[in-house]
């Protein structure tokens, strides 16, 4: 341990590390710093001689959170604990001891629903399109997440799919199944089912998982599903070395079968139990925490955010409207434009959006004033073709007689694979190319004095393992929902309207509250400046403004009327909010892009 696991802790989140025993729920509320809290309660316990690293199991919900987790562990000292998804702990659970149960390997893994579900259709004489096929899939992980059997399924969601009846849909579940265990495979659910089967049917492999994993931390606990719950529940049998950690208002996966009840429930289910409650945010002045609050005014298990820095002097959110969305995307462009030119730099900048249509008008607004962006959630950075042919390149000079010095040897490099040193016309493939080189080269000049081209390499490696991503120098443009978890100092949130946030399916109030959540997540995401938007669209039917709007309040919001320009564009209280945000604070507040909570 090469230093106090504790130190730089606040006072809520020394209590939540240091209740290394029994049960311990963490409610942490968008940025207070809840994987910061996760890790050093970890290593705290490994200081103090209270865990064995090789007995405690960190749970995450993607293999990007999994590895950030691995990645804070490794430079707090403790690289031998276990960081992983339930589908990955419980595929190797499976495939250790399949063999002896069974007799030999454990199946074969879908790597693609639809593509089994339209062989099952085929059998069936059912035409059906990839749409509807793939809605069909969604509707089996979510039978299968929240533990039903397909005749629940059918009394539970009594409705079409697409052209598919209830009886069609109902059918393709169960030659989906029956297809699946001829050709002696799991899907992604299973490997779920399966393991919490194995676990309940044999003791004996029961007693081997509580032996090997006593102390248990589960990061975003309110996503998690029936299923999810009752596979941790046999993890830890009836020992109850366990820590959630999670937060109510970004319940957004209900449709995939998560269930926040299981959070919000937690002290009743463990009266010995403790809760702690992180509400002290390190991310978001308060003017942007005040919009945040009161958008989840009286929600349940709602938590107040306070700003840990205190008042700032940055502008308050802003509201504009527009006559349609070219204009509306016009005036995003033109406000994320203007804060560029008042020096924030550009990975400083996201566009957020409720739905993938949406960016297409945004990233041609953006191009259209030179300025460069990127869409989140498309390619992984380490497998884009020109990084690996980079990587591949770096790894054979690595073994090379090497005359120059390792930054020149980078550069050299990847000039050999066409970087330049100005760069291309935003918007395009080879813009995209050369921000991916450009990426690496940032991280050369970042490796520190010392660094050698083996170890660069190697640490790139790992990285891609890891999925630690390094950030384009690009304004980054990303659905609600993939940008959960990250932060920029400066937000615009495009599409405020009825029949995009909330979206025009949310018909329930469940539905709705879902959609509420989904605008706080956003709203979150936001350290400095925020710019909310929304336009009436074309047609017959105008959009008027998103409710969420008229429940945050004008006490919280400066309001602007968007208003066409020449050049077609835009003006708007966002534009003068980008303005007033001075240089030098941007200067001081460099970002490396979208930050991991």
């Amino acid at each position: 341990m090469t230093a106090d696991p504790l130190a730089g802790l606040d006072e809520r989140q020394r209590e939540a590390a240091t209740t290394l025993r029994g049960p311990v729920c963490v409610l942490a509320g968008a940025g207070t710093g809840k994987t910061r809290v996760i890790t050093h309660r970890i290593a705290h316990g490994v200081d103090t001689g209270a865990y064995s690293p090789s007995r405690v199991m960190a749970v995450a919900f993607t293999a990007k959170a999994a590895g950030e987790l691995r990645g804070r562990l490794r430079a707090l000292g403790v690289p031998a604990v276990a960081a992983r998804t339930f589908h990955s702990a419980a595929l190797a659970q499976l495939s250790y001891f399949w063999p002896t149960l069974a007799g030999d390997s454990a199946p074969s893994l879908i790597d693609n629903k639809v593509r089994l579900l339209a062989h099952a259709a085929d059998g069936l004489g059912i035409r059906a399109d990839t749409a509807t096929l793939r809605d069909v899939a969604s509707g089996i992980e979510w039978r299968k997440v929240t533990m039903r059997s397909i005749d629940d399924y059918a009394r539970d969601r009594p409705a079409a799919i697409g052209n598919l009846p209830l009886d069609a849909v109902v059918g393709l579940h169960r030659a989906y199944e029956k297809l699946k265990d001829e050709r002696r495979q799991l899907d992604f659910e299973d490997v779920l089912l399966a393991c919490a089967g194995m676990l309940e049917a044999e003791p004996r492999v029961a007693n081997q998982v509580h032996e090997q994993y006593r102390h248990f931390t589960v990061d975003e606990y309110q996503d998690v599903s029936p299923l999810q719950q009752r596979l941790l529940e046999l993890w830890l049998g009836d020992r109850g070395d366990l820590c959630v950690v999670g937060d109510a208002s970004q319940t957004i996966y209900s449709f995939a079968g998560a269930d926040a009840r299981f959070l919000l429930g937690f002290a009743s289910r463990h009266p010995d139990g403790r809760v702690v409650r992180l509400e002290a945010n390190y991310r978001s002045d308060a003017a942007i925490l005040a919009v945040a609050n009161a958008l989840m005014r009286d929600r349940a298990g709602a938590l107040q955010l306070v700003a840990a820095r205190g008042e700032a002097l940055s502008p308050r959110p802003v509201v504009t409207d527009h006559d349609d969305d070219e204009a509306e995307a016009a005036g995003v462009a033109s406000a994320v434009a203007a804060q560029l030119a008042s020096g924030v730099d550009a990975r400083e900048i996201a566009v957020l959006y409720r739905a993938h249509a949406q960016s297409g008008l945004l990233l041609q607004a953006l191009a259209d004033r030179g300025v460069a962006a990127t869409v989140l959630g498309g390619k992984r950075f380490f497998d884009l073709p020109e990084v690996r042919q980079a990587i591949m390149a770096l790894r054979a000079a690595s073994v090379a007689p090497i005359e120059t010095t390792f930054i020149d040897t980078v550069r050299d490099v990847l000039r050999s694979l066409g970087h330049t040193d100005q760069a291309p016309p935003a918007g395009g493939a080879l813009r995209d190319a050369w921000e991916a080189r450009a990426a690496l080269m940032r991280l050369a000049e970042s490796a520190g004095q010392g660094a050698t081209l083996r170890a660069f390499t190697d640490t790139l490696v790992a990285r891609a393992k890891d999925q630690h991503e390094p950030a384009l120098g690009t304004v980054t443009l990303s659905t609600l929902h993939a940008a959960k978890g990250l932060e920029w100092p400066h937000v615009h949130i495009a599409g405020l309207s009825e029949g995009l946030l909330p979206i025009s399916y949310a018909t329930t109030l469940e539905q709705v509250d879902e959609e509420r959540r989904l605008a706080y997540v956003g709203i979150t995401r936001a350290g400095r400046t925020l710019s909310l938007s929304w336009s009436r669209g074309r047609g017959r039917s105008p959009r008027s403004p998103s409710r969420f709007l008229a429940e945050i309040g004008t006490r919280t919001l400066d309001e602007a009327r968007g208003c066409a320009t020449p050049g077609g564009s835009s003006r708007s209280g966002a534009q003068r909010s980008a303005r007033a945000a001075p240089s030098s604070h941007a200067r001081a507040h460099r970002a490396s892009g979208p930050r991991p909570e």
